[in-house]
C-alpha cells in the first residue's frame, strides 16, 4: 500500500485537493483543525510521517500500553 500526504480545503461540503488528485474511490483519512489556523509540514516532517506509516504497515508498532506508560509522569 502506498501512502502520500495531500492538502486541500472543504468547498461546498467536499474536500478539494490542492496539489494533484486522488484516485476515484480512494480511502482517505482527514485531519482537520478546529479553526481557521492551518499548519505546514516541512519536507523532513512529511518524510518522517510517511516513514512511520510504512513502519506501521509492516507491523513495526508498539502496543498502546507501552506508549501510555511512557507518557505517564514519574512518581
Amino acid at each position: 500500500m502506498s501512502m502520500r500526504i495531500v492538502s486541500g480545503r472543504v468547498v461546498d461540503g467536499k474536500v478539494v485537493v490542492a496539489d494533484g488528485s486522488l484516485d476515484e474511490g480512494a480511502t482517505v483519512t482527514i485531519l482537520a483543525t478546529d479553526d481557521e489556523e492551518s499548519f505546514d509540514l516541512s519536507a523532513a516532517d512529511e518524510r518522517a510521517i510517511l516513514s512511520a506509516l510504512e513502519q506501521a504497515d509492516r507491523g513495526e508498532v508498539e502496543p498502546a500500553s507501552v506508549v501510555l506508560e511512557r507518557l505517564r509522569p514519574a512518581d
